[in-house]
């Protein structure tokens, strides 16, 4: 290195706020172990692995003003499609119009994807993103263009994807296991892009009659 040559820091995963409390309650040894053995930016082959086993997720979403939503996604093992390395993305189905998720994506492309399994491996996996919507004819068509027929996923069941989300990974770590709690997988049917109120979960929890404010 040559006499007088600026070094830049390297920029470490995750936010401001982490590292200050990570000063602050001693922690940053063990934060920088995970970042420098755990933390990737993009998904390796076993991350990739995972991802199309998955029948479930959790997305996290916030609008232009930091207001949060956590939502829930579902489909058949291989519903969320791992393009390449750096890229998944994963279909939207009718629902019930409310859109909050892909609402807070249009606003605002950060998200974070939580994938977890219960019955196998009992382990997790973080993906967090930046995200855009896609139709899904233009989807289909660019899938088309760029890989072949996909054969180890299952042909979609009920209503087809209106739109898909592709995320555009930055970070992909580890959710440990240690309280993670085993689950047995029960086969049954399930009625997918039904409007069967009752299947759908109906009035559970009585919200309807309850004031909109306390």
């Amino acid at each position: 290195m040559k006499e007088g040559a600026i070094v830049k820091p390297v920029a470490l995963p995750g936010s401001s706020g982490e590292h200050e409390l990570q000063e602050k309650w001693n922690t940053t040894p063990r934060a920088l172990a995970f970042y420098r053995h755990q933390v990737l930016d993009y998904l390796n082959p076993l991350m990739q692995a995972f991802v199309t086993k998955q029948e479930m997720m959790f997305v996290g979403t916030a609008d232009r003003h930091g207001e949060a939503d956590t939502s829930f996604r579902a489909g058949l093992a291989g519903f969320i499609r791992v393009l390449d390395e750096k890229t998944l993305a994963y279909p939207e189905y009718r629902g019930n119009g409310v859109m909050s998720s892909l609402g807070n994506i249009s606003e605002n492309p950060h998200v974070g994807l939580l994938f977890v399994d219960f019955t196998e491996g009992k382990i997790g996996l973080h993906v967090n993103g930046r995200a855009r919507i896609v139709e899904n004819d233009e989807f289909l068509r660019d899938a088309a263009a760029s890989e072949p027929v996909r054969e180890d996923i299952a042909p979609a069941t009920g209503r087809g994807p209106e739109r898909w989300v592709v995320v555009s990974v930055v970070e992909a770590y580890v959710h440990c296991s240690k309280h993670i709690p085993r689950m047995q997988k029960i086969d049954e049917e399930i009625h997918w892009g039904t409007d069967d109120v009752r299947a759908k979960g109906g009035d559970y929890f009585r919200a309807k009659a309850s004031p909109r404010t306390q």
